[in-house]
């Protein structure tokens, strides 16, 4: 017998829950793209998406998903053989020195590996090391979705200025915006990439570039920025079409304008500290769990490093995998896997799993999520220590 029938649960990071009123937002006829309505509401986003963003510079929006996020960045900032410098913590960080490689750009990678945060100091070493200026961005992701990291940006500004360096910052915000505290401008960012599925809560299919007045003026003679790619018409079109570079995603849009509806109707820090406090509970579990098996904790050891949306963590192989399969298919619940962690072929890939809490969540689905986790454990008999629900419970409780 299962007890997954009913509605399911996706505690995956990316795409996230898409909340009711998003569906039906998105649940209409395709309508006139070339005047009226659409475009009226169109122009509705770009002070909404400059909000959650924590920026008055300019919006591109694309239609794809955050590697096309990727793309967009890196064709706008580089031109071929010019080189950016790419601090990986994790999975993500690697992929997109990858993209940027892929496109002809000379890329120096920083790999912090899979559980540690960027080393700051090593960061200024390079860029002082650097006396040419060759490197023309710094590119780090603000959460990678694969390690639940953390960068501390205001950190990494500031080391930057100490060091002198006249490099573009450009921070990937796929897995945090919308989840994780973010100021754009306060905090000295010239480019910023994210994605519609996650902390937006829409279904995946829409990519965005918000960039500096700065970024633009140094970077309108890039020879990758092909007509589609090119940020300039998207962000100052003179006609509506160019926004997209052809045909409007109606439906997206649609969405996109409902959830950030919801965003500023709970208001953006209530938003923020709302994903703080159900990290917080996760974080608690795992702390409980943990003191009974070794082989089970998170990713990140300290909090101050850990992300709000996504929690990466270990059971020792195969109990991960054991514990998800068990999740799905007897309590409708689908956590993430250890992307990245080990390569799929090796049997230590099933000892890491993730669980989100990004976007259209609340309590009572953390909890519950916890609480078909712990189900799990005791039903597959792996070694874990007790008091993670009551655990979970008070940090709830006490930030509530």
């Amino acid at each position: 017998m299962s007890l997954a029938n009913g509605r399911p649960y996706l505690a995956i990071p990316g795409p996230s829950v898409i909340p009711d009123r998003v569906l039906r937002a998105m649940h209409r006829g395709s309508p006139n793209i070339y005047e009226g309505p659409l475009i009226e509401m169109v122009a509705s986003l770009f002070p909404d998406l400059r909000m959650v963003a924590g920026t008055t510079g300019h919006v591109a929006i694309y239609i794809g998903n955050g590697h096309a996020g990727w793309e967009a960045a890196n064709a706008n900032l580089f031109s071929k053989g010019q080189k950016a410098l790419v601090l990986a913590t994790g999975q993500f960080g690697l992929s997109w020195a990858n993209s940027a490689r892929a496109m002809g750009v000379e890329v120096e990678v920083l790999d912090f590996g899979k559980s540690s945060p960027v080393d700051m100091g090593r960061v200024e070493a390079v860029l002082r090391a650097d006396a040419a200026h060759r490197i023309k961005a710094v590119l780090t992701t603000h959460v990678d979705t694969a390690s639940s990291i953390k960068t501390d940006i205001p950190a990494l500004r500031a080391a930057m200025d100490a060091a002198g360096h006249p490099a573009l910052l450009v921070v990937d915000c796929i897995a945090s915006l919308g989840c994780d505290e973010f100021h754009m401008d306060d905090w000295g960012v010239d480019v910023m990439v994210a994605a519609c599925q996650k902390g937006l809560m829409t279904p995946p299919g829409m990519a965005f570039v918000w960039f500096s007045e700065e970024a633009r003026q140094r970077c309108g003679k890039s020879d990758l920025a092909t007509p589609y790619w090119a940020w300039g018409p998207r962000a100052e079109p003179e006609e509506f079409w160019q926004i997209w570079n052809g045909t409007a995603p109606t439906s997206h849009l649609y969405g996109l304008r409902e959830a950030l509806d919801m965003i500023r109707e709970e208001g953006l820090p209530n938003v923020w500290r709302r994903h703080r406090v159900l990290a917080g509970a996760v974080w608690a579990a795992f702390d409980a769990w943990s003191a009974g098996n070794p082989a089970i904790g998170m990713n990140v050891a300290d909090p101050a490093h850990r992300g709000w949306s996504v929690t990466a963590a270990r059971f020792g192989a195969p109990h991960a995998t054991r514990l998800r399969e068990w999740c799905e298919n007897n309590a409708g619940v689908t956590l993430g896997i250890g992307l990245g962690m080990a390569p799929s072929i090796d049997p230590a890939y099933h000892g890491f799993l993730r669980v989100a809490h990004m976007g259209h969540v609340n309590a009572h689905m953390t909890l519950g999520v916890l609480a078909v986790m712990e189900a799990g454990l005791h039903s597959l008999a792996i070694p874990c220590g007790p008091g993670a629900l009551d655990a979970a419970i008070r940090a709830v409780a006490e930030g509530a």
